[in-house]
């Protein structure tokens, strides 16, 4: 399940497109909405996530993986 960004919330800073250590998400600041482009590489670590200034993303986790999670907080 790929992140969802919430177009309305999108300011287009591309904040996520930096954080993405797995180049998830395609796009450039100010000219495009960023796109999902690799969700099968996206590892759900919640970091587009967190580092959202708008918080125009959202973070399905698939069950098996929720499962396996643990805080660390």
């Amino acid at each position: 399940m790929p992140p969802i960004i919430d177009e309305t919330k999108c300011k287009r800073c591309g904040t996520c497109v930096d954080t993405c250590s797995e180049d998830v998400f395609y796009g450039w600041r100010k000219k495009q909405i960023p796109q999902v482009s690799y969700p099968q590489e996206c590892a759900y670590c919640n970091g587009c996530v967190e580092e959202c200034p708008e918080g125009a993303i959202k973070l399905r986790i698939p069950l098996p993986m929720m499962l396996l999670y643990k805080p660390t907080a």
